[in-house]
């Protein structure tokens, strides 16, 4: 009579089938662009997140809506539907303030597509300005639930010195008139729930306290690179946590 495996080879075979699952099928999302396959981050969670809300994600100078690749990813392995995340992209090298509006009218879209109140912000980098800017002085807070501020330059980085030819670098240096303008009181405004991730190990926003918001859940990450935040999915997952809370 033949001799059945032993238990502790199917259970070693079931768990290799599960993660050759995870990194060959990558979901996609229907507003932005292809997911990536990414290691599974608190799926044993995602029972219990409300994700629901839509996600909006801003990228940072020079980026595109191909930065949150594995961020969409990670957002779908936590319980979001493709349906609901979405990617906005601006021009880089012009001005903040009209990025900002054009955030404000691609939320509204947002929000008539889907039907939902609010939508949650997800921003890297340079997208601190323009979200910053949407919430605080284009009133954007009542359209927001969550606001996730991964490396954001929100109070300038003097790293901006070196592009100053665009109006954008001159408005993410420090001590600009557009920084002023979004961290005079309030930082936090309104009911909105706002978060930021930081590090020590950043390299572009300077200093890397810079990110910090007054009011805000602010996670200082030991040690994360400016751009290693795109592809972090431990950050990514926490994020995804919090935007669901």
């Amino acid at each position: 009579m033949r001799r059945r495996p032993p238990r502790r080879l199917l259970g070693l075979l079931a768990a290799a089938t599960v993660a050759f699952t995870l990194f060959s099928s990558a979901p996609t999302a229907s507003a932005g662009p292809a997911a990536a396959p990414v290691a599974r981050t608190a799926a044993a969670d995602a029972q219990t997140l409300s994700t629901s809300t839509p996600v909006v994600f801003v990228h940072g100078y020079t980026g595109n809506a191909s930065n949150w690749i594995t961020a969409m990813s990670v957002f779908q392995l936590n319980g979001w539907s493709s349906s609901r995340l979405f990617a906005y992209e601006y021009n880089s090298y012009g001005n903040n303030v009209t990025n900002a509006q054009g955030l404000a009218a691609f939320v509204e879209n947002v929000k008539a597509r889907t039907g939902a109140s609010k939508v949650a912000i997800v921003n890297h980098s340079m997208g601190g300005l323009v979200s910053q800017y949407y919430l605080k002085v284009l009133g954007g807070n009542t359209s927001v639930s969550h606001l996730a501020s991964i490396a954001g330059a929100n109070h300038g980085t003097t790293y901006a010195g070196a592009c100053l030819i665009y109006t954008t670098c001159q408005q993410m240096y420090p001590g600009s008139s557009f920084i002023a303008q979004i961290t005079s009181g309030d930082e936090t405004p309104g009911s909105t729930k706002y978060a930021t991730w930081y590090s020590a190990c950043d390299g572009i926003i300077l200093p890397y306290t810079s990110t910090r918001l007054d009011g805000a859940d602010n996670n200082n990450v030991p040690c994360q690179t400016h751009i290693g935040y795109l592809t972090d999915t431990v950050v990514l997952g926490a994020v995804a946590r919090f935007v669901a809370s």
